[in-house]
């Protein structure tokens, strides 16, 4: 009888140790976490916003973007926000990429959409905006400086992240060949124009240039760069539709 009330009494002492044990490791577990929680309050606090790579918007703009919550202040909630969740599209930018230089400074490199021209399209009343492989990837009303606009085209609609809806296959290649080039050469007009037989023009204000159908559209306007700045000031139309390597002249009619 007496072993047994020693036994309880004995396991009785084991369970109240055991307790104060457990009550201790759960305390310092708190105590760890709310530190932890203290450290990332008011350690993380996004004093300063490194923007690269954008072109379309500012850093300001870019900034705005990314410290668009009420928990943007923080710079570690900011870095798994973009890192794990999916987070809002925004026009014209592709995605952005985001690091933490030290716990005050955030690093956001912006990957913007690759656009090398744009068509209007009526039924939408916006402008469909198309990469170098002919795919639309933005429509907006907004008008991008040094992006050409293209008309002669039919396009009713444009579904986006599909290809340009340009049934003549030589003509989407006509222009693409064209965009790409252009842009290559740094020789970007206000506006390119198919005419109903496919021939195309550039406009780069008072100068108008002739590049005519498909043949060596890449070669004549590798031409341009030595040629437009020459031409500053002037009006009238550059003949260059005609060129070939055997017959390689280049005629200007300035209007009188």
């Amino acid at each position: 009888m007496q072993k047994n009330r020693e036994e309880l009494a004995r396991k009785k002492r084991r369970g109240r140790k055991k307790k104060k044990i457990l009550l201790s490791v759960f305390l310092a577990v708190l105590l760890t976490a709310g530190i932890g929680v203290l450290v990332v309050w008011k350690l993380f606090t996004v004093r300063e916003v490194i923007v690269e790579g954008n072109q379309h918007y500012s850093s300001k703009q870019v900034e705005r973007f990314v410290l668009s919550d009420k928990y943007s202040w923080n710079s570690l909630y900011v870095l798994l926000k973009y890192r794990f969740l999916e987070t809002e599209d925004i026009p014209f930018i592709d995605t952005m990429e985001i690091s933490l230089k030290n716990p005050h400074t955030l690093k956001v490199h912006v990957y913007e959409k690759s656009l090398i021209g744009y068509l209007y399209i009526s039924a939408i009343g916006q402008n469909a905006y198309f990469d170098s492989d002919g795919f639309v990837v933005e429509t907006s009303k907004e008008t991008i400086p040094d992006i050409p606009r293209v008309e002669g085209l039919s396009c009713d609609k444009v579904v986006l992240y599909e290809k340009l809806p340009i049934q003549d296959e030589d003509v989407l290649k006509s222009l693409l060949t064209t965009t790409q080039a252009l842009k290559k050469n740094e020789v970007i007009p206000e506006k390119i124009t198919f005419d109903k037989k496919g021939a195309i023009s550039l406009s780069y204000g008072g100068i108008q240039v002739l590049l005519g159908y498909r043949d060596n559209l890449t070669q004549k306007i590798l031409r341009l760069p030595g040629i437009l700045p020459e031409l500053s000031g002037k009006n009238g139309i550059l003949h260059v539709e005609n060129w070939t390597e055997h017959t390689t002249d280049i005629i200007f009619d300035e209007n009188s």
